[in-house]
């Protein structure tokens, strides 16, 4: 594809101007940086408004806006998935986190590692939480790039730039990210939290534009529906031996939503909050997010209705990215060229904030819960601020390692392996907060446990996310990080009974949650 000078220029506009911010934030609620909890938390002072914007731009990030509609487009009504899911969230935010945020703003705690050692007195079950997160977040950082890739292919700008004789390949990918990190480096949570502002609002002037464009272009949602293969709009039925996509579809929702806000970038942005009410008031207005899911999965039919796939001037963009490169064709096909250059720069920010929110996430992770629990215990304030500045440059090194150096297969299946293995911290950092009677070694075996089986799971489906069993003679596919979830609760509480009952002792060394 040739390159558009008008929305290249537009959209390396909005790339500098977000550039810049990232940079000033560091000035914004100034703070000493040099402590970690204003480096890697805000300082624990963004208000409703703020948080939603950091919230909204964490979780719902560049490869949800192009990996759901691609879903639709290529497997149908399994895709919309995502939307319920992102329902179920809110109440268990509303429920969980003004507990945790509490408790960790009165302890001082910075990762939901922190609480589990808190909690259970155990620096090795904090450790199994702590690696958990480090690892689930690294391909999911890699992942947006996948969105970014995509973005800059539609623009035509060449992903290979020839410097002094030498082809330098992904090099749009290297600068972005070079960029990133040197203004996370510099203003940390503060430059993804400001930056956050400016892509929620291209990205809901951008879904606002495409759910009323495109259809009065393609004749309206009747025929945009009438285009879609009937077998594309629902899901297989059940029988009476086997529930099928149905089973996989509820319970990939389910395991999806208990497991998101398991992620360090969604502890940390949640912990970043000013109050435990901001907390509550977010898990009220954070549906809004998905309203706009909803609208941004309608794409994928969109393009389907559009044909671009049919279309020889996206014939390039599919063969590199697959159905990926369906929004990019889409808006390609259906916006003038200022307007391209607009919505595809919302999709690059949107890759970008959750980028440097995760990078944050990891690195406050390793330096809380791996250098000074096992490496240097009496860290300054200033010293553990600069592993973790180093840390998160790592990370982003990491994640320019999967796309570059790795097939992108790759990190697809790592990202979802980390789905299966984040939500194995779940009966560690929720059921820590309110039941007293769990055991830290039970906690860690049932931990093992269910890493292991929902990988086996994984690998034995053909590296799918549903595995079938079979109870009582029906088949049930069911989401791989559910199943496994089961038992590493089973584990859990049947030891720490046994053990309860053996020695009639107190649960935990030290119990902090109230």
């Amino acid at each position: 594809m040739s390159m558009n000078p008008v929305a290249v220029t537009i959209f390396i506009g909005l790339f500098v101007f977000v550039t810049l911010l990232g940079f000033v934030a560091g000035r914004w609620r100034r703070g000493d940086l040099d402590h970690l909890h204003e480096w890697g938390l805000g300082g624990r002072r963004f208000g409703t408004i703020v948080t939603w914007f950091l919230l909204g731009g964490d979780l719902y990030t560049a490869y949800t806006f192009v990996a759901v509609p691609a879903l639709m487009f290529g497997a149908g009504a399994t895709g919309f998935f995502a939307v319920p899911y992102t329902v179920l969230v809110y109440p268990i935010l509303f429920a969980v986190f003004p507990k945790l945020w509490a408790l960790a703003h009165r302890k001082g705690y910075v990762t939901a590692a922190d609480v589990v050692r808190g909690s259970f007195g155990s620096p090795m079950l904090a450790l199994a939480v702590a690696l958990t997160g480090i690892v689930a977040t690294m391909p999911y950082i890699a992942l947006q790039l996948v969105g970014m890739e995509a973005v800059i292919a539609g623009l035509g700008i060449p992903m290979t730039t020839t410097v002094a004789g030498t082809a330098i390949p992904d090099a749009p990918l290297f600068i972005a990210f070079a960029v990133l990190a040197a203004y996370t480096y510099n203003s940390g949570l503060r430059a993804p939290a400001m930056i956050a502002v400016v892509k929620d609002a291209l990205l809901y002037i951008t879904v606002l534009a495409a759910v009323i464009v495109i259809p009065a272009e393609l004749g309206g949602y009747a025929k945009i529906f009438a285009s879609v293969d009937a077998k594309s709009l629902l899901l297989p039925p059940a029988t009476a031996t086997n529930f099928g996509g149905q089973s996989a579809y509820a319970t990939l929702a389910l395991g999806s939503a208990l497991a998101l806000l398991l992620y360090p970038h969604s502890v940390t942005g949640l912990l970043s909050a000013s109050s435990a009410k901001a907390v509550r008031r977010n898990a009220l207005i954070l549906p809004a997010y998905s309203v706009a899911l909803g609208l941004i999965a309608l794409l994928g039919y969109m393009a389907v209705a559009a044909g671009v796939k049919s279309n020889p001037a996206f014939a390039q963009g599919f063969k590199d990215y697959g159905n990926t490169f369906a929004v990019p064709a889409l808006f390609l096909h259906s916006f003038p060229p200022w307007f391209v250059g607009v919505a595809f720069a919302a999709i690059a920010i949107g890759a970008l904030v959750p980028a440097a929110i995760m990078s944050i996430a990891c690195a406050n992770l390793f330096t809380r819960n791996v250098f000074k629990e096992f490496l240097k215990p009496g860290a300054t304030h200033r010293q553990e601020t600069q592993v973790a500045k180093l840390v998160s440059l790592v990370v982003k090194l990491g994640a320019l390692f999967f796309i570059v150096g790795l097939p992108t297969q790759y990190a697809i299946n790592l990202q979802l392996l980390g789905g299966i293995w984040i939500i194995q911290t779940l009966p560690a950092v929720f059921l820590g907060l309110y039941v007293g009677w769990l055991r830290a070694a039970p906690l860690l075996l049932g931990w093992a446990s269910g890493i292991a089986a929902g990988t086996w799971m994984f690998v034995a489906s053909g590296n799918k996310t549903s595995y079938a069993l079979h109870l009582f003679g029906v088949t049930v596919p069911c989401y791989d990080a559910l199943s496994s979830l089961v038992l590493n609760l089973g584990v859990a509480i049947v030891l720490s009974v046994m053990l309860n009952l053996v020695s009639r002792g107190p649960a935990a060394a030290s119990r902090t949650a109230t």
